[in-house]
């Protein structure tokens, strides 16, 4: 059986290639396991999947508690490393950001994405200063801890557009190295796909960098001939598939119909997944 360490350090593995590690991320036991049945080589979760599915909007509206017993029944369900979105870390302060922390790790995952977007802020992102507090007590916690764990600090400003567009390689690139020097071990900047700008936040970032993709993107190939480590979908499978509860729910309820249904997994293949 393999520890929390071991899984940890094939988290961190899975970073060096080869080819870019892909997270179609998962929102609750059953997408999970579908994942990876699929191939996935580790689970992320989506912090707006998650807080869909437990009847809370994103953006740091879920309380702690809730989010974690979700991280626990997942990584209970699955044999591969587990990182979850823990959105800016269910605390107001660095402290609070070291108890989520504890308790993530408790639940047996190995990995955190950690955000700067402050949503109930003066401001569309924490002060650089403070984030990196933040990230240094989610480290000098894990270190505590004895694991590992792969911190992957999220940097808005592409996704919040911050700041003029000129301006944005610059303090994306600032805040990476602060956040780093703070202890994170990947950088994610969602809300860019633009080549020219990804190549140069590869060469400017020391550490694994993480995109989020979807349709009209670059294919997962041409992220990774790039130098992207790291290929997440974010929400964009929550959104599918409770879009197709939406069409299937119109159909039925207007024509009467049931086309939509028809490319559902089988109902024995589904719950032999979740035995």
């Amino acid at each position: 059986m393999t520890t929390t360490v071991d899984r940890a350090r094939l988290l961190h593995g899975l970073h060096r290639g080869p080819g870019p590690l892909v997270l179609p991320n998962a929102w609750d036991v059953a997408s999970a396991r579908i994942i990876e049945a699929a191939g996935a080589r580790a689970i992320a979760t989506t912090s707006a999947g998650v807080a869909w599915s437990l009847g809370a909007p994103d953006g740091d509206a879920l309380g702690r508690d809730r989010a974690v017993d979700l991280v626990a029944r997942t990584v209970a369900a699955v044999d591969v490393p587990v990182t979850a979105d823990i959105e800016s870390g269910f605390g107001t302060d660095p402290d609070g950001v070291a108890e989520t922390i504890r308790g993530v790790l408790a639940a047996g995952a190995v990995g955190v994405n950690l955000e700067d977007a402050w949503h109930d802020g003066p401001a569309s992102l924490r002060p650089v200063a403070e984030q990196a507090a933040r990230i240094g007590a989610a480290r000098r916690a894990a270190d505590a801890a004895g694991v590992p764990l792969f911190i992957n600090a999220r940097v808005d400003v592409y996704l919040r557009n911050v700041g003029d567009p000129e301006n944005r390689l610059a303090e994306t690139l600032d805040r990476a190295a602060a956040y780093l020097a703070a202890g994170a071990d990947g950088i994610f900047v969602p809300g860019v796909l633009d080549p020219a700008v990804l190549t140069a936040l590869v060469a400017g970032i020391d550490a694994p960098l993480n995109v989020l993709a979807g349709p009209g993107a670059p294919t997962v190939a041409e992220l990774g001939a790039l130098g992207v480590a790291r290929i997440s979908a974010g929400s964009a499978l929550a959104e599918a598939a409770y879009g197709l509860v939406r069409r299937a729910a119109g159909e039925l309820l207007g024509s009467g119909s049931y086309d939509t249904l028809r490319d559902g997994m089988d109902y024995p293949e589904l719950n032999a997944l979740l035995r």
